[in-house]
């Protein structure tokens, strides 16, 4: 089963793939738009193409556990989604994995333009990578 996750930020939503078994989560892409409909369309482009099977959207879970005004943002995604196609849709706590990003492409010496345009594309992998791992 293919799976696909979304690391959905203000500006930048990080997309990551698992592969056809499940088991590796991989970069895919960063789209570069903040206006809901077109991005939701984006993100249909990609199922399509991918052959996706189940989205996993990261839930920005406050540290003490509690939901914020960005969860509801992330579920208004998956409603959004949800309602162009008929693919599974679950959330992920997402967590600290921004902060895990910036720190592994700190330790790969990526910085600049490159380090902006690729860490929401790794969150995403985090996020996905530790859903299947739960999941195996």
């Amino acid at each position: 089963m293919k799976i696909m996750s979304i690391d959905y930020g203000d500006v930048r939503t990080g997309i990551a793939m698992s592969d056809v078994r499940g088991i590796l989560a991989s970069p895919y892409c960063v789209i570069n738009q903040s206006y809901l409909p077109k991005l939701v369309d984006e993100i249909i482009r990609i199922v399509n193409e991918n052959e996706i099977e189940k989205i996993i959207i990261g839930l920005p879970r406050n540290m003490d556990g509690s939901y914020g005004y960005r969860c509801d943002e992330c579920k208004s995604l998956g409603d959004a989604i949800k309602e162009k196609t008929d693919i599974e849709i679950s959330y992920e706590d997402e967590r600290l994995t921004t902060v895990m990003a910036h720190n592994i492409l700190t330790e790969n010496n990526v910085r600049g333009k490159r380090r902006k345009e690729t860490v929401d594309a790794v969150s995403a992998v985090m996020i996905l990578q530790s859903y299947l791992d739960k999941n195996k």
